[in-house]
C-alpha cells in the first residue's frame, strides 16, 4: 500500500475540526486525522508493506522548465535554490514536522527524493513491485497507473477513507472511456486547473474521450491533424494544430516517473513502533491520544 501522503494529511486538515489541539492549544487535527486514516486503512485491506511517499519537491523545476504554469497558481515564496514554498494554510504547516516525527518513530517507511514529487515516488515503487499495490490518494493524475493485470489500483477517498472508490480499469472505462496509460492523454487533452495544466483549449473531457476512442492514444490524434482525411471537426483540427508544442511537452510532465533512485529502506508494516520512547513523548506533547492508540492497536494486532 503506498500513501500519497500530502493528499491524505491535506484532507484530514480540512475534514477534522481545527479544535482538535494539543495541550498548548497547536492546531493537530491533520497529524489525528493521518494516524486514523491509517489506521483505518490497515483495518480495513491489511497489507504487508506500508509506505508514506513523501513530496521532497511538490512542484520540480524540470516540471516547470516544460510548461512554466505547472503548479504556479500554489506558489507562495520562489526560491533561488530548492523547492518553492507551496502556499498552505497557516495552521496546517507547523503539524507537518510533527507528522515526519511520529511516522519515523513508528517505524511507517517515509520516502521521498530530492527533486521529485510522491507521485513519482509511487510511480517507481508501483514499477519495482512484484504483487498487487494499492495507492491511496486524493489525486486523480494517479489513475495512470491501474493495471488489472497487474493488481494495481487506486483507492480515492471520497469520505474520510472509509468510503474509498475502488478505481480499476472497468470504472476507468465506464467513467472516462480509457485504461490507466490512456488516463494521461486524457489528461492532458483536458488540463487540470488545479495544476496549472492548461490542456487543448476547447478541447474537454468529453471530446478528447471521442478522440482517444476514434484515434487510439495522443500520437494517432496528432496523425489525425496531419491527415485531411481523418475525421475531426475544422476546430478541432485548428485547435489541436496551435497546441503541438504544448502537446509535444506536456506527457512528460503528467506522467509519472518510473526510475526515481531511492535509497534502501524497510516497507515492511511495524507491528511494534521502532522507537517507543520518542512515540510516548510526542503523544504526550501533541495530545495524540486515541488516534495514536487506534492506531498502535490496529498495527499490534
Amino acid at each position: 500500500m503506498l500513501l500519497d501522503t500530502a493528499s491524505l494529511y491535506f484532507r484530514a486538515y480540512f475534514g477534522v475540526p481545527d479544535s482538535v489541539r494539543a495541550p498548548d492549544g497547536t492546531p493537530v487535527n491533520a497529524v489525528r486525522g493521518l494516524l486514523d486514516f491509517i489506521a483505518r486503512l490497515v483495518q480495513d485491506h491489511r497489507p504487508d508493506d506500508l509506505v508514506a511517499c513523501w513530496d521532497n519537491d511538490w512542484r520540480p523545476h524540470w516540471r516547470v522548465e516544460l510548461i512554466p504554469s505547472y503548479k504556479a497558481h500554489r506558489v507562495a515564496v520562489e526560491t533561488e535554490k530548492g523547492p518553492d514554498e507551496e502556499e498552505v494554510p497557516d495552521t496546517l504547516s507547523p503539524q507537518v514536522p510533527v507528522i515526519i516525527d511520529v511516522l519515523d518513530a513508528l517505524g511507517i517507511a517515509r520516502i521521498g527524493a530530492d527533486g521529485y514529487e510522491a507521485d513519482d515516488i509511487i510511480g517507481t515503487l508501483t514499477g519495482r513491485a512484484t504483487g498487487p499495490v494499492d495507492i491511496v490518494t486524493g489525486d486523480r493524475d494517479l489513475f495512470q497507473l491501474v493495471d488489472d493485470a497487474r493488481g494495481r489500483r487506486v483507492l480515492y477517498p471520497l469520505k474520510g477513507v472509509g468510503t474509498l472508490q475502488v478505481t480499476d480499469e472497468a470504472w476507468l472505462r465506464e467513467k472516462y472511456g480509457v485504461d490507466g496509460p490512456g488516463y494521461v492523454d486524457l489528461a492532458l487533452l483536458r488540463g487540470d486547473p488545479s495544476d496549472g495544466l492548461p490542456g487543448v483549449p476547447g478541447i474537454g473531457e468529453k471530446t478528447a474521450a471521442k478522440l482517444l476512442d476514434s484515434f487510439g492514444d495522443l500520437a494517432g490524434i496528432m496523425a489525425a491533424v496531419d491527415n485531411p482525411l481523418a475525421k475531426l471537426t475544422p476546430s478541432q483540427r485548428k485547435r489541436l494544430d496551435e497546441a503541438r508544442e504544448y502537446v509535444a511537452v506536456a506527457p512528460k510532465v503528467v506522467r509519472v516517473a518510473s526510475d526515481v533512485s531511492l535509497p534502501d529502506f524497510d516497507p515492511a508494516l511495524p507491528s511494534e513502533p521502532r522507537d517507543p520512547a520518542t512515540l510516548d513523548e510526542l503523544a504526550a506533547r501533541w495530545g495524540l491520544g486515541g488516534a495514536l492508540q487506534r492506531l498502535l492497536s490496529t498495527l499490534h494486532g
